[in-house]
């Protein structure tokens, strides 16, 4: 026979499940200030729903570094004896909770676990809580508790309705006793609440005024901009913000701006300072209920707002248990859309109503807007006809190159100095610098989407258009071989402007690629299945030719090497190849090494040029 089945109850280590709560619970110790003050607001709510005698909702927090004593102190409900014992001295329960089941001011009141007093023990030696409850105006009590696993409970002198929390600070945690640092975390926790929050006392201004830009509909909109760049500066630590785009709620446009139920508002704002394609300083602090949740919420953002900052009430979210992050739900990914579109439409404002400050945004930020602008068409819809990409030229936009090369959009994939720079500047025309971040997509979206043609040059179909192969006869041809082959070069001839250029040497960008994913120091570089992928590319390359000599015969000089007949004309021919082959290879001589080393075109030009005077 089998035993029998037991049913048994789980055992709860209450101490040990105190220090893991308390001590792991909360990420940074300030998170204490901000709890508290949390549980403040909300027994103001609680005493706004039940309590129908007027009174005045505040919260006064006030720092001692001498005592080493942090005070926050509320006008709330306060709280009885019973309620002491049966929500305070409770981990997991809170009055809170059980106004939220009776369905009670569940979109004004922030806390929801039960949890927030623990943090008063992570940063005390000890705590101390005089509290009156409005139901009990008469009587007050005393709470105190070292460590929160046990706790004294009597009688005390009634005071003000409402409650004061002492914490009596442990040596580690005396900078939330500074005068200094308290305002600044509550200007940055609490600057959403809609109680006044105090400084030391009832009488000083309130730390959480004024009320963020986005609730005062009645401001003007220069005054509206200013308050916004003001507000916006609290948040951003690192940068300058250099405007702002409102973020507007959507679920109910009807509802007022002051409603704390209502969709998600806030602000972005676009930093003022330089950024390259790959810089990402986003940052977005998001608040629930006017507390503040996550002060580094980027995802938020899209990846390409590497420039953009925020603040964002949502109260949609649905916080941790620790309230410092928010879930990655349904509502948090319909935020993110809501916030995207808001930045593009306050992009697309900013380009037709401010265009002095829509020149400073595309000055700093326009190699992080060429990659933005190829993730959204709405985007490059807005920022295709002023985005600048990098040419032989300086910077350019596209419509520019493109009436500047008669349609065509060239793009050079090498590094700047090589052969597309002179030909290009033979040419009068600008080449893109397409190893730049974003060019090329940029400028091919740009072709699909508007017209023009883009010419990469290094690849096949590129120097095809560029160079258009030339009919000669065989003998012109094993003439042209025999004047211009090098090694590994294949010599083509062609016909393109200008005519005053004779030969172009256009290394083979494919086999470069090749060689070097096939060193093997590749292997260290590179992931082996990316590593893998490329080379399974590579392998229908053919090596044997790493360069291609264009031949111009439409260029007088080749012409009349091609006709010199005789031995002295021909000797002065050949020289006179060499020359042109030392030019070409000087003009290619900075790209990817397929050309050779300068040093040796150097010294097959000077080689040329004392043959020639020879033989003159």
């Amino acid at each position: 026979m089998s035993e029998p089945v037991e049913l048994l109850r789980t055992q709860v280590d209450l101490a040990g499940l105190m220090r893991v709560l308390g001590n792991n619970l909360y990420s940074t110790p300030h998170v204490a200030l901000r709890e508290l003050v949390q549980n403040a607001h909300d027994s103001c709510v609680r005493r706004q729903l039940e309590d129908p005698s007027p009174f005045e909702p505040m919260i006064v927090v006030t720092p001692d570094p001498v005592k080493r004593t942090l005070t926050i102190t509320d006008t709330g409900a306060g709280l009885t004896h019973d309620e002491i014992v049966k929500y305070l001295a409770t981990v997991g329960a809170g009055y809170t909770g059980k106004l939220r089941a009776e369905g009670r001011g569940g979109e004004a009141l922030i806390g929801a676990f039960g949890l927030g007093f623990l943090s008063a023990f992570v940063v005390s030696e000890r705590v101390d809580l005089f509290t009156t409850s409005y139901q009990e105006p008469t009587l007050g009590w005393h709470f105190q508790s070292r460590g929160g696993e046990r706790y004294q409970l009597g009688p005390a002198p009634a005071g003000l309705v409402g409650t004061r929390v002492v914490l009596h600070l442990g040596e580690a945690f005396a900078l939330l006793a500074s005068v200094d640092l308290v305002p600044r975390l509550l200007e940055r926790y609490a600057c959403m609440l809609t109680f006044p929050i105090h400084l030391g006392s009832a009488t000083s201004d309130a730390v959480n005024r004024p009320a963020p830009p986005w609730r005062d509909e009645g401001d003007s909109p220069l005054l509206h901009r200013r308050r916004s760049l003001d507000f916006a500066r609290r948040f951003e630590s690192r940068f300058e913000p250099l405007c702002t785009f409102d973020v507007k709620p959507e679920a109910d446009p009807t509802a007022s701006a002051n409603d704390v139920g209502g969709g998600p508002r806030g602000l972005l704002w676009v930093q003022d300072g330089a950024t390259y394609g790959t810089s990402d300083n986003r940052n977005i602090s998001v608040f629930v209920r006017g507390m503040l949740v996550s002060p580094d919420e980027r995802d938020l953002l899209p990846p390409w707002a590497g420039f953009v900052g925020g603040v964002i009430e949502a109260d949609a979210l649905t916080p941790t248990a620790s309230r410092e992050d928010v879930q990655r739900d349904a509502a948090y990914h319909h935020l993110a859309g809501q916030i995207q579109g808001a930045l593009i439409s306050g992009l697309a404002h900013l380009a037709e109503h401010e265009p002095a400050t829509w020149r400073r945004v595309l000055l700093r930020h326009n190699e992080a807007l060429l990659g933005a602008a190829i993730c959204d068409p709405r985007l490059f819809d807005l920022l295709a006809p002023d985005l600048k990409v990098p040419t032989s030229e300086g910077g350019l936009t596209v419509p520019a190159v493109r009436k500047k090369s008669g349609g065509k959009i060239h793009v050079s994939m090498g590094e700047q100095g090589g052969y597309e720079e002179i030909l290009f500047r033979a040419l009068r025309v600008p080449v893109v610098t397409g190893v730049r971040y974003a060019a090329l997509p940029f400028c091919q979206a740009y072709a699909q989407r508007v017209g023009g043609a883009v010419v990469q040059l290094g690849t096949k179909q590129g120097n095809q258009s560029l160079f258009p192969r030339a009919e000669v006869s065989d003998a012109h041809a094993a003439r042209l071989r025999a004047l211009f082959h090098g090694e590994r070069q294949e010599v083509v001839p062609a016909r393109f402007a200008p005519d005053t250029l004779p030969l172009v040497l256009v290394p083979d960008r494919d086999v470069a690629l090749k060689e070097i994913l096939e060193r093997d120091e590749a292997d260290k570089k590179v992931s082996t299945a990316v590593l893998g992928m490329a080379r399974l590319f590579t392998k229908t390359i053919d090596a044997g030719v790493e360069a291609r000599l264009y031949v111009n015969l439409d260029t007088p000089v080749i012409a009349r090497i091609l006709a010199a007949s005789g031995p002295a004309e021909e000797a002065r021919a050949e020289q006179a190849a060499r020359l042109l082959r030392g030019v070409a290879g000087l003009m290619a001589g900075r790209d990817d090494g397929a050309s050779g080393e300068v040093g040796d075109h150097l010294a097959a030009l000077s080689d040329a040029l004392l043959a020639l005077l020879k033989s003159a």
